[in-house]
């Protein structure tokens, strides 16, 4: 299982950000665990300066936008 984290602080394309992501695994059959996760703190620690960001499995994937589909694919089967 992949551990998806969506960094930011809750905004309407944070919240997008998560769906997207959970909606492109439940179509490409992948378990994943999907969580906000607001804190500055985590965001520092990946040295995110524009949200929303995306770490997988501890490490940052995207930052600064919604993730096209076919992005969140590619993440996702690798």
């Amino acid at each position: 299982m992949k551990k998806i984290e969506v960094l930011g602080s809750g905004c309407a394309k944070c919240v997008k950000t998560a769906a997207l992501i959970q909606a492109v695994a439940d179509d490409c059959g992948v378990t994943v665990s999907v969580v906000k996760e607001p804190s500055l703190e985590i965001l520092l620690k990946h040295n995110v300066m524009s949200t929303p960001a995306v770490v997988i499995d501890n490490q940052l994937v995207h930052s600064g936008s919604v993730p096209d589909k076919d992005a969140v694919q590619k993440w996702l089967l690798k």
